[in-house]
């Protein structure tokens, strides 16, 4: 009889206890949610501090940046790599197509090489700005790209470096473009074409045009090399990034 009392009396505070779980005040279950998610677990199965983690997705972000950065800025960086070649300006691809025809091959690609050059040149600037970018991001920026999908922290960068980029590339891409001809290269295009029959002139906003491409290429290159790091073992080059994304 003793025991079945005490069994009785156990399972009343078994009850208890859940009622009052289920009534916790709201900010006392906030508190609880927030402490629990003080200590994560990294790939490793290590437990890591979110601080941890978002140190090591901000190494990750400016190796990542880097990289990018370097691959398109050096000689051919844009030229030679077909996921970025700026090639003619959709607008005028009849032109292109035209003066091919008559034997215009080698000035319409001085032309395309030129805008390339002039974005290479250009990447250079794009440092400063993902570093900025990378020392603001919070805590809860970090979370979402950690737990985002393969190409988070790109489309993180392109929501908050977008604008500032373009600001920045365009009187680059435009003293650029001066250096290696771009306009030069493209009056000759334009005049040859122009003396065709049957064309109408055309004159494409070249300086917009390369900006907004060099940017665009420089986005893809940099998601490649996030991509690599989430996946590639090798690409985790420190051991903060080995905890965070697994060895």
């Amino acid at each position: 009889m003793k025991k079945t009392g005490l069994l009785i009396a156990v399972i009343s505070i078994g009850i208890l206890n859940v009622q009052a779980q289920i009534k916790l005040p709201a900010n006392k279950l906030e508190n609880t949610i927030s402490n629990t998610g003080k200590n994560i677990k990294g790939s490793k199965g290590g437990s890591l501090s979110e601080s941890d983690i978002a140190s090591g997705l901000k190494e990750a972000l400016d190796i990542g940046t880097k990289n990018a950065v370097r691959y398109v800025s050096k000689t051919d960086g844009y030229l030679k790599n077909p996921k970025v070649k700026i090639p003619f300006p959709p607008e005028v691809t009849k032109v292109e197509t035209a003066v091919r025809k008559v034997g215009m091959n080698k000035q319409a690609d001085d032309f395309i090489a030129s805008m390339n050059r002039a974005a290479e040149d250009a990447a250079k600037s794009a440092i400063p700005v993902f570093s900025d970018a990378i020392k603001t991001m919070s805590l809860s920026d970090a979370k979402s790209i950690l737990n985002g999908n393969e190409t988070a922290a790109t489309n993180y960068f392109k929501g908050k470096t977008s604008t500032e980029l373009a600001a920045k590339f365009k009187p680059i891409v435009t003293q650029s473009m001066e250096k290696v001809n771009v306009t030069k290269y493209w009056e000759t295009i334009s005049t040859g074409y122009n003396k065709l029959p049957m064309t109408q002139k055309v004159n494409p906003n070249l300086e917009q045009y390369v900006t907004d491409k060099a940017i665009e290429g420089l986005f893809k290159m940099i998601a490649e090399e996030e991509i690599k790091i989430r996946k590639d073992p090798a690409a985790r080059v420190s051991d903060l990034l080995k905890s965070v994304f697994g060895s």
